[in-house]
């Protein structure tokens, strides 16, 4: 089941996030976030009207999903950039689709014009994921970022959504 997440979903975000911080490079931080530090991030969410979704099953968080603002100027005001993270026990069960769907639906009521994905170029599967869903590559930044003792790659990807009423 998909749906907005609560603050007592906070742990188990935590804990996939965690997972991926120590294991991938889904994302380039190198310390695990304490709990507090994802209470204050959710709670910041919530201010400024940026979902969060969770996929749940059996009462357990499986993914989420959320996006947040591309840059801080006014001109990016429509563009946005988002983050999936799936459980490692529940990958390739098509959650993280799942939990696009929902985003991009989200954005669209929300009138932004376009999502952003930044990528890990090596993640193979998030990039096949991101192009099924109609994104589009746009450029690949060479030596982006620094994690496990090697450089890394960040790819583009955008989608293009309805836009604002203007």
């Amino acid at each position: 089941m998909i749906r907005r997440a609560l603050k007592e979903d906070v742990a188990g975000m935590l804990e996939i996030f965690n997972d991926n911080i120590l294991t991938s490079t889904a994302v380039y931080l190198y310390e695990p976030q304490t709990l507090e530090q994802r209470i204050a991030w959710f709670e910041a969410k919530q201010v400024a009207n940026e979902p969060i979704f969770v996929y749940e099953e059996e009462g357990q968080i499986a993914g989420y999903a959320t996006y947040g603002p591309y840059r801080a100027y006014p001109g990016y005001a429509y563009t946005v950039e988002h983050s999936v993270y799936v459980h490692k026990e529940h990958q390739r069960k098509g959650i993280a689709t799942k939990l696009m769907r929902a985003l991009i639906e989200e954005a669209n009521v929300q009138g932004m014009k376009t999502m952003v994905a930044s990528i890990d170029a090596e993640n193979k599967a998030s990039i096949i994921s991101h192009e099924k869903l109609g994104f589009e590559y746009c450029g690949t930044i060479r030596n982006a970022g620094y994690k496990f003792e090697r450089w890394l790659d960040v790819s583009f990807y955008q989608l293009n959504l309805t836009g604002p009423k203007i």
